[in-house]
């Protein structure tokens, strides 16, 4: 596909759209790591994490090997909907045996807090560990109680983001699919026009010329008369492939009429647009395409324009200098190229 329409972008609801696609491209680790330096602050303890099942190995383990150990530790314990709270693990007989209770880092307190998502179901505790005896207050635990709901709020929001963000994708292929020509993959006439005025605004921006032109198969009646409908399709997709290998990756091609296209060419002067209408027109006379089995030989008429010649000009009025071009390249028989001129009889 040409690139030249390729910069289309979703301006309806654009800034609601990139802070979902900013929220969306948040890691969730970023995310809860957030919540796990509030709860260090928050409840003055060695170590705070949120875990969903296990913590060992998470990332970091090299670099702060006393989180790791933590880690490790808190993973003994599974993901309850009770809230757990040891004050001195050194007092509790099967807990004092654990190893980094026993030995290092003497791990002496922990808590375990469930987090619910919005159903209700468990999905993770707030886990708290600190290296001596505590007591937890009320004012702490519904601490403990106001930030599981803040991280359940968070996931929530995290899978409405990810919900929304597929369906902006979603939407963005259905919309590039609705500008695109489903038999020959071009761009079809209403996005090849976008196209157009899109790229003439930027080239006049960047005192740039931009040129058209109308390119059509001639004998793409008579191919539909004696090989039918699909036979004439076939060739239509090969001369497709032909043209594109003639034109440069952002510039725009697309189908604006039954058996005609329309291509897009920033930056380019008549000259260029001479010399790309020649090459496509050497190329499909120089490559006979088959016909049931049988090669046949093809040529094109076009007819360009551009803005170089007429710098005033608007989309609608380029256009219509093309299609007379490319008439009177018809006029003057098969394979052949017109440029639009000024005081060009019409």
């Amino acid at each position: 596909m040409s690139s030249g329409v390729s910069s289309f972008q979703l301006t309806s609801g654009a800034p609601a759209n990139t802070a979902i696609e900013r929220l969306s491209a948040e890691k969730p680790e970023a995310r809860i790591a957030r919540f796990e330096r509030l709860g260090l602050q928050l409840f003055s303890v060695a170590n705070c994490f949120i875990t969903f099942g296990r913590l060992a190995g998470r990332g970091g383990s090299h670099e702060h090997p006393i989180s790791e150990m933590e880690a490790v530790f808190s993973d003994y314990f599974p993901l309850t909907d009770d809230v757990v709270l040891i004050e001195d693990l050194t007092q509790d007989t099967e807990m004092a045996q654990l190893p980094y209770v026993a030995g290092a880092p003497f791990i002496r307190f922990y808590a375990s807090y469930p987090v619910h998502d919005m159903h209700g179901k468990l999905v993770a505790c707030i886990r708290l560990i600190d290296y001596q005896p505590r007591k937890l207050d009320s004012t702490t635990h519904l601490l403990l109680a106001d930030m599981a709901v803040l991280i359940q709020h968070e996931l929530a929001l995290t899978t409405l983001c990810q919900q929304q963000h597929e369906l902006l994708k979603q939407n963005r292929y259905l919309k590039r699919e609705a500008m695109i020509d489903p038999l020959l993959g071009t761009w079809n006439k209403g996005a090849i026009i976008r196209s157009l005025g899109l790229e003439l605004e930027r080239c006049r921006k960047a005192e740039k010329p931009l040129s058209l032109m109308f390119v059509f198969p001639d004998q793409i009646e008579l191919l539909r008369r004696d090989h039918g409908v699909s036979g004439a399709d076939q060739i239509l997709i090969r001369m497709v492939s032909r043209i594109r290998s003639c034109i440069r990756p952002f510039d725009a091609l697309g189908r604006f009429g039954e058996d005609q296209f329309l291509i897009v060419l920033p930056g380019a002067s008549h000259l260029v647009s001479f010399a790309v209408a020649e090459r496509i027109r050497l190329a499909v006379m120089m490559h006979p395409e088959p016909v049931n089995q049988v090669p046949t030989k093809l040529t094109v008429c076009t007819g360009t324009v551009s803005t170089d010649a007429f710098p005033d000009a608007d989309p609608e009025a380029l256009v219509g200098l093309a299609e007379r071009a490319l008439l009177s390249a018809k006029r003057a028989g098969n394979n052949s190229v017109v440029q639009a001129e000024p005081g060009q009889p019409t």
